[in-house]
């Protein structure tokens, strides 16, 4: 097909005006499955490749010649933020072709909302949360709105694979064809799909639609990467050692050279490679974020030198997230931005020169999109990993002298290199709390329905499919007991009092969990929220920088404050990241060959060096279970987070006492160190006679423990909460598996 003449005149026109020599691989593969058929479309291109305008173009044309009557186009993204940008993207080309383009989420003017009320038409742009909204708030006008819609695009569908809320926008797409009686396409763009075929699956899910996935050569893709390591504090592992191609590494910044003093060395290195460039600087977590970027900035104030570094997470307020953003598109910015996962989506920030990472992400997936986010216009992509360890204690036992995550990083970037391998979807799962949550919210907008019409509607949805009928009748059970939802005279079923709270509460539409959170405030600028406020006089660090806490308002949520010099640390929530199993075996791999990685700097080469002499002088490759000393022993399984849980549930609640196990230490999802009274190799038979024995899952899980993590979870009748961990969390499979081959 020659995808080109089939473009609108307006989208021919446009490409005519940027100059475009021809169209890229992607584009030309996009055209010819939203043109050619009738199914779903799944794009799978690297980062800046033109998967928007591959979609975009097809689409526009379509709607051009036979325009909708009502929103012909509905695209879903992750972050307000990235509709924001797509917005501002789309709008200039869809008003040439005479579409109209609304974007519609929690900071859009109302009066633009009114507008696309009146007169539905063209593509409409909106996250996952403000579509929940509008399908509770407007279910009768959901058909006026929607019913000739033809496509649904999804950006940054890897985003939405693994936990509720890509469970809620598939329950959305698929409660909105219902309730418009539509069947759009769907297509869905994603740089970073490692089992195209199994997210095709799950984007046709509730559809009687299959997925194209088009084929093409997306070209050779350069990338600029290095590893380094850093303890610290004096001596560094590589000082004093000769590796091959040290000499040719630019040399380790001495602390007064940029930064003072004293400084933390993998700060100053950093510090150094960001100067005069415009840069990423990638953290693991919020607390992390704020104590790197409030260091960084100490770092600028005493060498006399401009603040130089940004700060974006998400519990920044808006504004200041909004004017990281706005500094970092200016051409001529020198500055970084320290950020976390929030700038890791397509959120334009300009041309990136460089990316760097505090030690190592927990997902392939993670790796790529961050790399994605520099190379563009045809400069490789370009990450400088940097590992901070403190140094062992003199008589620290094996699993503690181990650098993991510097292990972790170098398997998660030979995985790519070698096999391509990312991330799967995650499979099994109950989803008990988007369960709840999709019940309380069909019942509160579309008003009383019988069990069986409440059953109909909810259990059908594509995410329930691991749910049975009996599993539904105990929740609506339970939530008729806690009258989250009550039984009219004619048997319907209704909100009750306690869901009432819950579904008129804002925050009801997101189903991620949030703490209970304190808007922090200095004069008349909000600055973010943090979890647990200190007391008046006290200091808290967001945005980058302290502050003195003068009033703390519970009853208001809000807390008062004026800025001060210094570092402490922040606290903003648990955060804890799952690896999956294929990357902790790559880690064994990494402990166990002899090769060199090229990107390893001399540091990180001299540790890694360490660590395999560490591992070889204690049996580590022989056997799993490597002996500490007396009847101390410690358990490397290489197992992924959830086989792990399983097994260390194992070990714990079935062998410990015929194995005489105590002093149990877990440090998932790595190793567990424990002493013993009988010898390895009746360890090993016990604890492989005890996997294989028929028992219920639920026997993994300690007496009266209830599991909960997500945000509905505390709503869930508790037995079907420890069901749904023992069957849909503990990977006793995994497990299983690994224990046949010891």
């Amino acid at each position: 097909m020659d995808v080109f003449s089939r473009y609108a005149p307006f989208i021919r026109e446009f490409v005519y005006r940027e100059k475009w020599r021809d169209l890229r691989a992607v584009q030309a593969a996009a055209g010819e499955a939203v043109f050619g058929t009738d199914d779903h479309v799944l794009l799978c291109a690297s980062t800046a490749s033109g998967k928007t305008e591959a979609a975009f173009f097809p689409v526009l044309t379509l709607l051009s010649e036979d325009p909708p009557a009502g929103v012909g186009c509905l695209y879903v993204a992750p972050l307000k933020a990235l509709v924001n940008d797509q917005f501002a993207r789309l709008g200039p080309l869809s008003e040439e072709g005479g579409i109209a383009v609304t974007h519609w989420h929690g900071d859009v003017a109302a009066g633009e909302k009114r507008r696309v009320l009146r007169s539905p038409s063209g593509i409409l742009q909106i996250t996952p949360e403000s579509l929940e909204a509008m399908l509770f708030r407007r279910p009768g006008e959901i058909p006026r709105l929607f019913g000739d819609l033809r496509f649904v695009v999804i950006d940054e569908i890897h985003s939405f694979l693994r936990g509720d809320r890509g469970g809620q926008t598939l329950c959305l797409l698929e409660r909105l064809d219902r309730l418009a009686g539509c069947h759009p396409r769907r297509i869905a763009l994603s740089a970073t799909i490692g089992n195209p075929e199994a997210v095709g699956r799950r984007l046709a899910a509730g559809t009687d639609r299959g997925t194209v996935i088009p084929r093409f050569d997306g070209g050779k893709v350069r990338w600029r990467l290095s590893m380094e390591h850093f303890f610290q504090t004096p001596p560094q592992a590589g000082e004093g050692t000769a590796l091959p191609g040290a000499a040719d590494a630019p040399p380790v910044p001495a602390p007064t050279d940029t930064a003072p003093e004293g400084a933390d060395p993998a700060l100053a290195y950093v510090f150094e490679r960001t100067k005069g460039r415009k840069c990423l600087l990638f953290c693991n977590s919020r607390e992390e974020c704020e104590e790197v970027t409030a260091t960084l900035r100490r770092y600028c104030a005493l060498r006399r030198e401009p603040d130089r570094f940004l700060i974006h997470h998400g519990n920044l307020s808006a504004p200041v997230r909004q004017e990281a953003e706005e500094k970092m598109r200016s051409e001529d910015s020198p500055d970084t931005i320290c950020t976390t996962a929030t700038l890791e989506l397509g959120i334009d920030v300009g041309r990136l020169e460089r990316a760097f990472h505090i030690d190592a992400p927990w997902t392939v997936s993670s790796f790529l999109q961050r790399l994605g986010r520099t190379g563009r216009r045809g400069a490789p992509s370009e990450m400088h990993f940097v590992m901070r360890e403190e140094h062992p204690e003199v008589r620290a036992l094996l699993p503690e002298t181990l650098p993991w995550p510097l292990l972790q990083g170098i398997a998660l970037v030979q995985l790519y290199l070698e096999e391509r391998w990312v991330e799967p979807p995650r499979e099994g799962r109950m989803a008990l709390s988007l369960l709840y949550h999709q019940t309380m919210a069909t019942l509160a907008s579309l008003g009383e329905l019988t069990p069986a019409e409440l059953a109909g509607r909810v259990l059908t949805l594509s995410a329930f499919r691991n749910v049975s009928r009996e599993d539904y009748r105990a929740l609506l059970r339970h939530l008729l007991a806690t009258d989250h939802v009550e039984r009219t005279e004619r048997g319907g079923l209704v909100t009750g009092l306690a869901g009432e709270k819950i579904v008129n509460s804002f925050k009801f539409f997101a189903v991620f969990r949030e703490n209970e959170e304190y808007a922090v405030r200095s004069g008349g600028e909000e600055l973010g929220t943090v979890v647990r406020p200190p007391p008046a006089g006290e200091r808290v660090a967001i945005a980058g920088r302290v502050w003195v806490v003068e009033e703390v308002d519970h009853v208001r949520h809000l807390v008062h404050c004026h800025p001060v010099e210094g570092v402490v640390p922040a606290y903003f929530g648990e955060c804890a990241g799952d690896l999956a199993t294929k990357i902790v075996e790559r880690m064994r791999g990494v402990l166990e060959e002899d090769c060199g990685y090229p990107y390893l700097r001399p540091n990180a080469a001299a540790r890694l060096a360490q660590a395999r002499a560490a591992a070889a002088a204690s049996g580590l490759a022989a056997s799993p279970l490597v002996p500490l000393g007396g009847r101390m022993h410690a358990l490397f399984p290489w197992l992924g987070s959830y086989p792990f849980l399983a097994l260390e549930r194992l070990l714990r609640l079935k062998c410990a006492k015929r194995l005489g196990l105590k002093g149990f230490a877990s440090a998932r999802p790595y190793c567990m160190t424990f002493t013993m009274a009988v010898p390895p190799e009746e360890f090993f038979r016990v604890v492989k006679e005890e996997a294989e024995m028929d028992f219920d899952p639920v026997e993994l899980l300690y007496p009266n423990e209830v599991p909960v993590f997500e945000k509905y979870d505390g709503f869930v009748p508790p037995d079907l909460l420890r069901k749904a961990f023992a069957t849909g969390v503990l990977d006793i499979a995994g497990m299983r598996a690994r224990l046949r081959g010891w």
